[in-house]
């Protein structure tokens, strides 16, 4: 093709003196000020301001490359856009500019290849390698079936893709799946949904092999053990007519947790024809969408009653596992501008702008219940409340362990508690003494995963004093102490439990850090901490707060307290010194003088009130709109339950499921998977995973899941699941 063409396809012709060109023709990138290049197929052009100034055809390779050269040499445009527009990266024109400084224009030129025989990559190998990839085969195994380098099987699927129109794949007997199946888009339902004829778009499955995520779907068992679908539809009834019912919103939310987006802007990073596979639809709802339809819910102002339905049901399935209760306090800190109260961020060791949530996790860890506190609440505070919340829960007959560290420590609260018919667990605030050696003997545990624990502790009872109406009183209890024998520390326990056995009661504390590992998880995977709305509710300006002016005040008077220190040791100086009569009277003067100033400041800071109400401080004071956090924590809470409880199935079969039970659940729910329909059945056929350890894992965990009889949420298929490959 002549130059004339290529520019003539730019909309380019020949212009004559004083017509305007374009300055920037048709199909062309632009690269830098008024520079742009067009590279096709067909050859290529640069413009400078509209007007062509260097051209190449297809067949000119050096003419080409030589054009990318100049432009980054005389500086007309950055490398990196003159690469871009030339389709080809960095280094790759980084090697260009070395070769044409080494060998001008000819240094440019393709170097000639030496004969060679036939490849072996011809088109039947190509096709060959495609199919294969798109059955879901690894590229090490298509290299091996095929007979030919990994190095080949890469660079055949980066020219050609394993593309979902590939032919089907057999699987099984009978059933034929299309690889990487794009559902059937439902558009006609939308405007249904619309005109409110539609209440819920009802869940279709698409079928098709190596659908990617969909090995999450082993989350479904579990979730359903949980009743998150069945207390959403208890709390909140039937929606208004939408495509997205409740099913399909709540559904979508645990999806993206498992897969490693739990916040509603993470659909934005996920392919939304992928998560609504797993929700039985065309995809996805928008983020827009589900941030709509969470705040209409939280209008409702029901996010607790779905707890509490939750906590419920938990107790049902888990009545072992909430004898003992752990109690903790947990800071999120904001970085907004609504003027927040502050709180204490332990973790980072600073007080900011930050809301403080109690949470209550059961024996396992799991959570249980979660409510948003008091500012500046302390732990000991909010143990009444938990109290309360835990004797609705469990009923009045239960005596359950409530286990705290020391932030809860109130000898009178711990009295209380005993009173109402709670056990207390927790360690020992400001030790006095420490347990001779004799008092420790081995103590042997099995816990609940078969684990031996020894421990070497002392047992006894102890009096805890404290003060009631300025009446002295004691709290009678039971003390256990942990010897460490590498170091001879001591850890002293605090309980009521009146157990034979000290050692359950010790291994029940040092399990705390199970709700410490549930805040961590949650953080790092669960977004824990998100705020999940920006909607702020005014704080109660009734509420007390440190009055700042009493602050500066107080502030004021220790300054002029240590004034008064600093002229009386000056007094003492000029004594020793031998100072005269007029020395000594100006040094009393002095003294007279920082008294008389500390009195006044004294007086004055007495007369401004220690406490104000944050009304009259900050008029815009203002606490996070705690309900929508709230039916998000719900998900999160029910969905790291029922990962838990898959954790738990796997530990028999996996060898280090103590260490990596749960990043190896994260890569079963991001492994593609087939699906299937066989008469009521859903089979889903999950791709082998990255070792066959891990591979046996999921074998075994497919056979637990299996005895479950589970069906998929709103339709009556059975879930079967299976490994490929493996019986």
């Amino acid at each position: 093709m002549s130059v004339a063409m290529v520019l003539a396809g730019a909309g380019v012709g020949v212009a004559g003196r004083g017509v305007p060109l374009a300055l920037t023709p048709a199909g062309s990138v632009l690269v830098g000020d008024g520079v742009a290049v067009i590279d096709s197929d067909e050859g290529g052009a640069v413009f400078v301001y509209g007007s062509p100034v260097w051209c190449w055809d297809v067949a000119d390779v050096a003419g080409r490359r030589l054009a990318a050269v100049q432009l980054v040499e005389t500086a007309t445009a950055p490398a990196r856009a003159v690469a871009a527009s030339f389709g080809i990266d960095e280094l790759t024109l980084r090697r260009w500019r070395q070769a044409w400084r080494g060998g001008g224009v000819e240094g440019l030129s393709p170097a000639k290849r030496g004969p060679k025989g036939p490849s072996r990559l011809n088109d039947a190998k190509v096709d060959e390698i495609a199919g294969l990839r798109a059955t879901g085969l690894s590229m090490e195994a298509i290299a091996l079936k095929v007979g030919v380098s990994l190095n080949s099987v890469s660079r055949v699927l980066k020219r050609r893709p394993a593309s979902p129109a590939a032919d089907p794949v057999e699987v099984g007997d009978t059933a034929v799946l299309v690889p990487l199946a794009r559902p059937d888009v439902r558009d006609q339902e939308r405007q249904a949904a619309r005109r409110g004829e539609l209440v819920e778009a009802e869940p279709r499955i698409t079928e098709g092999g190596s659908l990617p995520l969909a090995g999450a779907l082993v989350i479904l068992p579990a979730l359903a053990a949980t009743g998150l679908l069945d207390c959403f539809a208890a709390t909140y009834g039937r929606a208004k007519a939408a495509f997205y019912g409740l099913r399909s919103l709540v559904l979508c939310v645990v999806f993206t947790a498992l897969v490693g987006e739990a916040r509603v802007e993470g659909l934005t990073r996920i392919d939304p024809v992928d998560v609504g596979r797993l929700l039985g639809l065309d995809r996805a709802p928008e983020p827009k969408t589900m941030r709509r339809r969470m705040a209409a819910l939280s209008e409702r102002h029901l996010a607790g009653n779905l707890l509490g339905a939750l906590a419920r049901r938990h107790v049902e399935g888990h009545a072992e596992a909430v004898g003992v209760l752990y109690v903790d306090g947990h800071v999120r800190a904001y970085h907004g501008t609504a003027r927040i109260p502050k709180a204490h961020v332990a973790r980072i060791r600073l007080s900011m702008p930050a809301e403080l949530d109690t949470w209550i996790a059961d024996a396992n860890g799991d959570g249980l219940l979660v409510w948003q506190a008091a500012p500046g609440a302390s732990l000991a505070a909010e143990l009444r409340t938990v109290a309360r919340e835990v004797r609705q829960l469990l009923g009045p007959d239960r005596r359950p362990t409530i286990a705290f560290d020391r932030g809860g420590w109130s000898p009178a609260l711990f009295a209380d508690l005993d009173r109402d018919g709670f056990d207390i667990l927790t360690y020992r605030k400001n030790i006095k003494a420490l347990e001779p050696r004799t008092a420790f003997s081995e103590v042997d545990f099995v816990d609940d995963t078969g684990r031996s624990h020894t421990y070497l502790l002392a047992d006894r009872r102890v009096r805890l004093t404290y003060k009631e109406r300025s009446r002295g009183r004691y709290f009678a209890c039971r003390q256990i102490v942990r010897l460490d024998p590498a170091t001879g520390h001591q850890t002293q326990i605090i309980t009521t439990r009146t157990d034979p056995d000290a050692g359950p009661i010790a291994h029940a504390m040092f399990s705390r850090w199970r709700q410490e590992n549930f805040f961590r998880y949650m953080r790092a995977h669960y977004d824990l901490d998100a705020l999940d709305t920006y909607t702020t509710t005014g704080d109660d300006p009734d509420r007390s707060v440190p009055n700042p002016a009493r602050t500066a005040a107080n502030r004021a008077t220790a300054l002029a307290a240590a004034n008064i220190e600093t002229v009386l040791a000056d007094a003492g100086r000029a004594r020793l010194a031998h100072a005269t009569n007029t020395e000594r009277l100006t040094h009393a003067q002095a003294e007279g003088d920082a008294r008389a100033a500390h009195r006044d400041l004294q007086t004055a800071a007495r007369a401004i009130p220690a406490r104000i109400p944050i009304g009259e401080l900050h008029p815009d004071a203002a606490r996070l709109d705690p309900e929508r956090k709230r039916i998000h924590d719900a998900i999160r809470i029910a969905t790291y339950n029922a990962e838990s409880a898959l954790a738990r199935l796997l530990a028999p079969h996996y060898a280090r499921a103590e260490d990596e039970a749960r990043s190896l659940l994260r890569e079963i729910f991001r492994a593609p998977a087939d699906l299937a329909i066989n008469g009521t059945e859903l089979h889903v056929r999950i791709n082998p995973l990255s070792a066959p350890r891990r591979t046996r894992a999921l074998v075994a965990l497919c056979t637990g899941l299996n005895a479950t009889r589970t069906t998929y949420p709103g339709t009556n298929h059975t879930l079967v699941y299976s490994v490929k490959d493996h019986p």
